[in-house]
């Protein structure tokens, strides 16, 4: 149970339940006692003690506990949310699908190559971007919402500060490392950024990114808890740059790098998925040529600087339109999900017909930035049967890796056996194996897969809410179709890349009440 600081009543059972508190989120974030005892500089044993409510805390040691842990469950003043979810449900109405988180972060990112007035439109008020804006007034830029519908007006200085970078709002997001390839062009010879955090899912190198910028005469060394960059800028790409993974970020990083290069840039083996794209659209407002949008080959020309007043939409999020779609499927439910952007849906219909699932799509239509289509989509109860083979993610065009997990919860209302085979993530996987607390049937057979049976008998349960994003919200979601009331504690993760994402499947008839504890 999360409580306040203020909560004192009855000592020794307040100190064991920060003490459960605690070991749930360190058992959450993957860490052992002695792992967490070496992020604090203390000993296992200590943290031993503290786990079993055998020692007092003082208000700066759980403060450094939380931060350690990237956790809400210990907190001064208002405390962490938590939701509470009444069902089952069945959802109708419409809904519009919100614009992109990940393309949202870029941008952001993206801002700090122009000098002049950067207009984002209908921008995801999340807490990464919250994280980031952070991290950019702390730089020197100016930003401010504009009016109710999240119009961010973005204006950088002359010169970035990067002496009082806020480095607990950039460890709390692992986006901030996209911030090397503009650094490498607007800050000083010698820079320091702090290492990226994020969502928990296991080892993830930044080796690519590193690889991606050296043609560019950046060169990063780690130590120390920041990144220690320094960039000889007389260096410039010889032949075309092959990234050596395939990764949306690596690609963003190198796209920036490229933008401010006033050659002429190869990038081979680039993502070309929607955040990439975007990307790429707004670089092409700001002057920069690019070619290759949408392939894995990227010809870009570059400007020596870029100072215009620039306008511009980002797209359509098809990880949230996916997150619909699964609310819908797993409650049986029949709802309008407008604004899908489906070229990059199209793989997961594809999977979800064959399942057998039943839905209608209007004809296409253009976005905002004028390129992305869209269409609306109106779902339908289905009966659905497990696919014959595994699912598993590839690059784009392939099923999306941030959608792999909602197929998890889809395949437990199905009949059958499936497998899915998350090999992108160390350990997300495991975090689908909450579904069982709700009653569901799966079997991690290692780190990277599952095994699911289905259909499933959903039950309310109260569970600690995955660290890991995606996996949290198939645990919401599972909520909407169980028997009973269920409660998910310390939310932030959700928060971190959806708006409001309760009170939106509210709005489709969902019983879910935001709390925090007294």
């Amino acid at each position: 149970m999360t409580i306040h600081l203020a909560d004192t009543s009855g000592d020794a059972d307040y100190k064991g339940r920060i003490g459960n508190l605690i070991r749930d989120a360190r058992k959450h974030r993957g860490l052992t006692q002695l792992q967490l005892a070496e992020r604090l500089g203390t000993s296992q044993s200590a943290i031993n003690r503290i786990e079993k409510g055998h020692q007092n805390l003082s208000l700066e040691m759980l403060a450094r506990i939380g931060a350690a842990l990237d956790s809400e469950i210990v907190a001064l003043g208002a405390g962490p949310t938590h939701l509470r979810v009444k069902g089952p449900t069945t959802l109708s109405g419409s809904i519009d699908v919100k614009t992109s988180k990940n393309a949202g972060v870029a941008l952001l990112c993206a801002s700090l190559l122009n000098r002049g007035r950067t207009t984002l439109r209908k921008v995801a008020r999340i807490e990464e971007v919250n994280r980031l804006l952070e991290v950019l007034n702390s730089l020197g830029v100016q930003t401010r919402w504009i009016n109710h519908d999240n119009d961010l007006e973005i204006v950088p200085p002359r010169d970035l500060d990067l002496s009082q970078i806020d480095a607990a709002a950039a460890r709390r997001t692992r986006s901030v490392i996209m911030f090397l390839g503009p650094l490498l062009h607007r800050a000083d010879d010698t820079f320091e950024l702090p290492y990226a955090g994020g969502c928990n899912l296991g080892t993830r190198t930044v080796e690519p990114h590193l690889s991606a910028l050296r043609p560019f005469g950046l060169d990063v060394k780690a130590t120390d808890g920041w990144y220690h960059a320094q960039a000889n800028r007389t260096v410039q790409p010889g032949r075309p740059i092959v990234l050596t993974e395939r990764g949306d970020t690596v690609t963003e990083n190198a796209l920036m790098a490229a933008a401010l290069h006033p050659g002429t840039t190869v990038i081979r083996n680039a993502s070309s998925n929607y955040m990439v794209q975007d990307l790429c659209f707004y670089l092409q407002e700001l002057g920069v040529e690019i070619e290759g949008v949408g392939t894995t080959t990227l010809t870009v020309t570059g400007r020596e600087e870029i100072d215009v007043d620039v306008d511009y939409s980002p797209s359509e999020d098809p990880i949230e339109a996916m997150s619909l779609l699964a609310a819908a499927i797993v409650t049986r439910s029949s709802i309008t999900i407008r604004r899908a952007p489906i070229e990059f849906l199209e793989i997961e219909l594809a999977m979800l017909e064959e399942m057998g699932f039943r839905y209608e799509r209007s004809e296409e239509y253009v976005a905002a930035n004028g390129h992305t289509r869209l269409v609306d989509l109106v779902t339908h109860p289905s009966d659905l049967v497990a696919p014959r083979d595994k699912i598993h993610p590839m690059p784009f065009p392939g099923l999306n890796i941030d959608n792999l997990p909602f197929f998890a919860v889809i395949a437990a209302t199905a009949h059958g056996q499936t497998y899915i085979h998350d090999w992108v993530y160390d350990n997300r996987a495991i975090y689908l194996t909450d579904l069982n607390k709700l009653g569901g049937r799966v079997t991690l057979l290692d780190p990277h897969r599952v095994q699911i049976e289905g259909p499933t008998s959903w039950t309310g349960a109260e569970l600690m809410c995955p660290p890991a994003l995606r996996p949290a919200v198939v645990v919401l979601l599972a909520m909407l179709a169980s028997k009973g009331t269920s409660v998910l504690r310390g939310t932030y993760v959700i928060h971190r890349g959806y708006e409001d994402l309760a009170e939106r499947l509210s709005s489709l008839g969902a019983d879910i009440e935001t709390f925090r504890d007294i």
